[in-house]
């Protein structure tokens, strides 16, 4: 099939945006005006449409409810200083995107027909943008199983669309985190590198027990042994030890992500010594009470760069040095926040402009 496609638009009767708080954004909650939506049957994509966000008829047996053939993406859309808008490193979440779809038996998207559809969307809502510092526009992207059938078989029809709405910060504060040592977000040999639903599925009750513990976020680690670092519940972790940047290594129970891979790229420019690697607990717990850990956070689109203030283990809670003071990872923050706005050069060509 060809790789551009012909998107029928039907706009809106009357927009949603004049009665939006932009200056009240809970993330995730507030959408924009319409909302992106094709088929995949008989072994192609199909009815490739923009129509206005709102509810969509399914049948109670669908395979995706039962059976969780589901994934999603999230991507963010940035209005400039010159007003312009565009998208960051969506290139990367299509790829990301079809590895999920192989890993759970489902169609690929071609990544071209997966930038069209969202440039297009956000074009066509791009009023919805917003212009104000730490504030942008989240996309989600997904997919999920169609078939009315209750057999436990990949399904046969798909249903792929993509949602927008205005957001602010993911986190509003530093982070006080716990290390899992009980249960585990992913196991070897399973799909935990993949943004599948049930990963988040099974993630709630640690999270929620988490929380109730006082803490804002799980450090998840190893399955077997629960030794090893591996991400945060929002997030890819990084640490900087020693003058170097340590960041778990990328396998089949952590997320390969797009944040962690554009906070790399600049840390080599910037000449950094950078290890991808298995951390263990330990070091960890060892490299805060000697002082030999001066920074740590979370990487992710959602979370941008989350400063990690506390972590706890076994009842014990380690302090890190104050985030205020932190170099490598304000820096990361600013840099970041300029290229995205538009206001320095894009050197990588990371960002993807949307229409005029």
């Amino acid at each position: 099939m060809s790789q551009k496609v012909n998107i029928s638009i039907t706009k809106t009767a009357k927009s949603r945006l004049a009665e939006t708080d932009f200056d009240n954004l809970p993330f995730g909650k507030t959408f924009s005006d319409h909302m992106f939506m094709a088929d995949y049957s008989d072994g192609e994509w199909k009815n490739f449409q923009i129509l206005p966000y709102g509810e969509i008829g399914i049948s109670p047996a669908i395979s995706a409810l039962h059976y969780g053939q589901s994934f999603f993406e999230g991507i963010k859309a940035y209005k400039h200083a010159d007003g312009k808008v565009a998208i960051f490193r969506p290139d990367k979440n299509g790829e990301r995107f079809n590895l999920s779809a192989q890993r759970l038996c489902m169609p690929e998207l071609p990544v071209e027909i997966f930038l069209q559809s969202i440039a297009t969307l956000v074009d066509l809502d791009r009023d919805w943008v917003p212009g104000k510092e730490n504030h942008s526009l989240y996309i989600r992207p997904f997919m999920f199983a169609t078939d009315p059938y209750l057999g436990v078989n990949p399904s046969g029809s798909y249903k792929y669309m993509v949602l927008t709405g205005p957001v602010g910060p993911y986190f509003s504060k530093n982070l006080k985190v716990k290390i899992e040592t009980h249960y585990s977000r992913a196991c070897d040999g399973g799909f935990g590198f993949a943004k599948a639903a049930g990963n988040y599925g099974g993630s709630m009750l640690p999270s929620l027990k988490a929380t109730q513990e006082g803490f804002d976020q799980l450090i998840w680690t190893d399955s077997r042994e629960h030794a090893y670092i591996e991400e945060l519940g929002a997030a890819n972790v990084m640490f900087l030890m020693d003058g170097t940047l340590v960041t778990p290594s990328t396998r089949d129970t952590i997320l390969k992500g797009v944040t962690r891979d554009t906070v790399l790229t600049l840390a080599k420019k910037w000449n950094v010594n950078i290890e991808e690697r298995r951390i263990s607990v330990d070091e960890i717990i060892t490299g805060i009470k000697e002082g030999r850990i001066t920074d740590a956070f979370g990487v992710g689109t959602a979370a941008t760069i989350a400063h990690i203030a506390e972590i706890g283990h076994q009842g014990e809670l380690y302090t890190l040095p104050d985030p205020a003071k932190r170099v490598f990872s304000n820096k990361v923050l600013n840099t970041l926040n300029d290229l995205r706005y538009g206001r320095s050069a894009d050197e990588f060509g990371w960002n993807y402009p949307v229409g005029k």
